[in-house]
């Protein structure tokens, strides 16, 4: 977790099982972010281990999400977020009064092939990149077109 004078911004990107799509989502942040900004990653209801499809479909853009794993979210790191962003975890998601707030409807990886979850890596993809520019934080050149 970042400290009080921690000037970047910080994103929590939250999900029921913290095994696919906020797992992808981290991924791409850090990748196209650097250690220009921070992000976190939890779940509601944390599986027992990372969807396998979705650690295969980020391994084909080079990003290797496999020692991430499954957690739940804690009011420390919710509280720390600048930008919370869900994605399916509906009302057992955390709301803090002046903490900004993303709803992303993205299908769940869950149990399906890795060609359709290429699909939802790439609508992260593209949703990171956008989070990231209204944030202010530059992408490096030439990945934003991976």
């Amino acid at each position: 977790m970042t400290n009080a004078d921690d000037e970047r911004p910080a994103v929590l990107f939250l999900c029921v099982h913290n095994a696919g799509r906020s797992q992808m989502a981290l991924g791409w942040f850090r990748h196209l972010a650097g250690q220009r900004a921070v992000a976190w990653s939890g779940g509601s209801e944390p599986a027992a281990a990372l969807n396998p499809a979705a650690v295969a479909a980020m391994d084909e853009v080079g990003i290797d999400i496999r020692s991430e794993f499954p957690k739940p979210w804690t009011d420390e790191v919710v509280r720390a977020a600048d930008v919370i962003v869900t994605m399916g975890c509906g009302d057992t998601c955390p709301v803090y009064p002046g903490t900004r707030v993303e709803d992303w409807v993205l299908d769940d990886p869950a149990g399906r092939p890795v060609e359709e979850v290429r699909r939802i890596r790439d609508q992260i993809r593209q949703r990171v990149v956008g989070l990231l520019d209204a944030l202010g934080v530059a992408v490096a050149p030439g990945l934003t077109d991976r």
